[in-house]
């Protein structure tokens, strides 16, 4: 079977089925595991997404309004790679490609079109075993989502006899977004009590005051799209808003910055990283992330670069999954 994945967590479920070498062709944003950054690249973003995320979020406002693509689709290099299925989204419009997106392309070469649309923990689950449908491997779809259950499940166990500490999450900076989705199903899984997002709701534009009559113990910080790096980038412009040195994280120690693109906004396997994430932050789980996945809160100016995280195999992406899948 030939695959073109235009997803980055659809990429990452199929490298977790065992189908890595079906892939012929990614999205610009699909990345994990590494070795997927040699397949030919069949998407661009249709503007300078290095720009101020205040000027990005209006630039998507903008398109949105004008009926103007946010992802351009490389038609004639989809064609070439004549896939048998073709992995994209139908939960958001922003963040990934979309079917509409595909059709607007004009492709011709593609067979089955498989749109994951998540929203929450089980809406994640049914798209892994709707990915093990489409490439004949439902069983071993199944055996994935039982492990990703358990693996969670177990950091639940670890941490739910701790202290429950309030947490805000942030997924954008400028305007201020409070997560939803899947989000604070994760943060319950971490013995954490989410502010401000709502389970199983789209992550929502708020003001700032809200941020500051909520008060949290906690505030993480993870920017939908960015990587550890772009997300300390946003350090100064959270400093500039009114208060913030007056928040009980910010006086304690308890702000956090971290790898939104890879963990709190893909709704894939990482979601289990994601849970071990959390409860290393609020209650020192043992999970060995801080510095790769995440770091602590430091004034702009005192700010130096993050860690790198360490390559992964090819197959399995996943060393966990090795016992369950083979």
């Amino acid at each position: 079977m030939r695959v073109v994945s235009l997803l980055a967590s659809g990429t990452e479920i199929l490298c977790a089925l065992g189908a890595g070498d079906w892939i012929v062709g990614r999205s610009h944003e699909c990345d994990n595991p590494p070795w997927v950054k040699e397949l030919p690249e069949c998407t661009r973003p249709a503007f300078d997404i290095t720009r101020p995320s205040g000027w990005i979020d209006a630039e998507v406002r903008r398109r949105l309004k004008e009926g103007l693509p946010l992802y351009h689709v490389d038609r004639e290099l989809i064609d070439s790679l004549t896939p048998d299925l073709l992995v994209a989204q139908a939960h958001c419009e922003v963040c990934a490609v979309t079917p509409l997106d595909v059709a607007r392309a004009g492709c011709l070469a593609t067979g089955q079109v498989l749109a994951l649309e998540a929203g929450c923990v089980s809406g994640i689950m049914d798209g892994i075993l709707a990915v093990g449908r489409a490439i004949g491997r439902e069983s071993e779809a199944g055996d994935l989502t039982l492990a990703m259950q358990s693996r969670m499940d177990a950091v639940h166990d670890a941490v739910k006899s701790s202290p429950t500490p309030s947490v805000v999450m942030l997924e954008w900076t400028d305007p201020i977004f409070a997560m939803g989705n899947w989000g604070p199903e994760l943060v319950e899984f971490a013995n954490g009590r989410l502010f401000l997002g709502e389970r199983g709701a789209h992550s929502r534009a708020i003001d700032w005051s809200g941020v500051r009559e909520a008060d949290p113990d906690w505030l993480i910080v993870a920017p939908c799209g960015f990587d550890l790096e772009r997300a300390r980038a946003e350090i100064p412009i959270l400093e500039s808003r009114p208060g913030w040195s007056e928040l009980r994280a910010v006086r304690e120690g308890r702000v956090v910055f971290a790898d939104g693109n890879r963990y709190f906004n893909r709704s894939g396997t990482t979601i289990v990283e994601t849970v071990e994430i959390l409860a290393e932050i609020l209650h020192a789980y043992p999970a060995g992330h801080e510095g790769t996945a995440w770091v602590r809160y430091a004034p702009a100016s005192h700010v130096e670069s993050p860690r790198v995280p360490a390559g992964w195999s090819r197959t399995p992406a996943w060393p966990w999954l090795s016992e369950t899948l083979g």
